[in-house]
């Protein structure tokens, strides 16, 4: 049964001026699990593992029904399976969370789906 639905939409440009101006914001925004698959990136495919996850927290928590700040950034957790697929690892939520991330030019969309037992 679903639980929760959330949606973010991120600008890539807004989170590498962020990593820019603070050269820690990686490490604020990502888990320690997360940080090291991000420093094996380099260019615009490490803009876009950044924001994805950012984006992917900012969903989560609109999903859970409480915003950041109740879910920290470092409460949920997605990493990416050797075959590329995006999987939410660690997060608060008793049931299941399910994660799609896609990517523009310019822009980064994630939609997490939280589901329950039907129990």
């Amino acid at each position: 049964m679903i639980k929760g639905l959330g949606i973010d939409i991120t600008e890539l440009a807004r989170i590498e001026a962020a990593q820019n101006k603070n050269a820690h914001f990686a490490q604020k925004v990502l888990t320690e699990a997360e940080l090291a698959q991000y420093q094996a990136l380099s260019g615009r495919r490490a803009v876009e593992y950044l924001a994805g996850r950012f984006s992917v927290k900012e969903a989560y928590a609109k999903a859970y029904g409480t915003g950041l700040g109740t879910v920290a950034l470092q409460d949920v957790e997605t990493l990416t399976q050797a075959g590329g697929q995006p999987v939410i690892t660690r997060h608060p939520f008793a049931g299941r969370a399910l994660v799609s991330i896609s990517h523009t030019a310019t822009l980064v969309m994630t939609e997490v789906i939280l589901e329950a037992d039907n129990a």
